[in-house]
């Protein structure tokens, strides 16, 4: 019975909405119906979020976030270790990607879960969501970052992680054009916001030989970048203090 109301509900606000839409083509009214429109969600086959906390964080240490995908989450293991006794490290990473509405509110809802404000956000997206196209991706990326700075505590720090390179381009998937395209936007935007970059692109392009498979690395170039995040974090810590 809830389902046959539910039904009939929006079956009802869309003849509503017809009915303004052509009553505003002759003029007659607005069209409040068609001022906004839901964004679409385009979902992956798999999809996942995979967030972490540090199991006892020291007060007296600031807080420092990794925000990203699987790349992130590959190198925060590494980037826990090296900033030992420096900071507490945390983890929200996810296959939701700038033009899906979903990944906002999956920062909302990790922010209000852990209570925290962070004086690093260390943070990337860009290699899921690729049936959204790069004229989404730059319409949606100021949303992003605004959620982004949510985060960040009073004079904290934002560091833009830029997209490594896949090894081979997949016809439905990443491709390295595509790639080039996302860093460009991101930090056409980023670059006079006072947004510091980790240019893990750069990085990885200097070694194509530690491909573990298409797009993620081996164990030692995982290292690699761990190291060169957490020094980018490091320095932000330093130069906040």
């Amino acid at each position: 019975m809830l389902r046959t109301r539910v039904k009939r509900h929006w079956l009802l606000k869309a003849l509503a909405c017809s009915s303004i839409f052509f009553l505003n083509i002759l003029g007659i009214i607005p069209a409040p119906c068609l001022a906004a429109q839901p964004r679409a969600e385009v979902p992956e086959e798999v999809e996942w979020t995979w967030e972490v906390r540090p199991p006892h964080p020291d007060p007296k240490l600031p807080n420092v976030l990794l925000l990203g995908d699987s790349i992130s989450r590959s190198f925060f293991p590494r980037v826990t270790e090296q900033l030992s006794g420096v900071a507490n490290v945390y983890l929200m990473a996810s296959t939701a990607t700038v033009g899906d509405p979903r990944l906002e509110h999956q920062i909302a809802e990790f922010a209000a879960m852990e209570g925290v404000r962070f004086s690093v956000v260390h943070f990337n997206n860009g290699m899921h969501g690729w049936d959204y196209d790069e004229d989404q991706y730059e319409k949606e990326f100021p949303n992003f970052v605004r959620a982004v700075r949510k985060l960040v505590a009073r004079h904290g720090v934002l560091i833009w992680a830029t997209t490594t390179p896949v090894r081979t381009d997949t016809a439905s998937g990443p491709t390295n054009r595509r790639i080039d395209a996302r860093n460009a936007i991101a930090k056409s935007m980023l670059q006079s916001d006072g947004v510091r970059v980790d240019d893990q692109h750069e990085l990885m392009m200097r070694h194509p030989d530690r491909y573990e498979d298409s797009m993620h690395f081996d164990n030692s170039a995982v290292e690699m970048q761990g190291d060169q995040a957490a020094a980018t974090i490091k320095n932000a810590l330093d130069s906040g203090r």
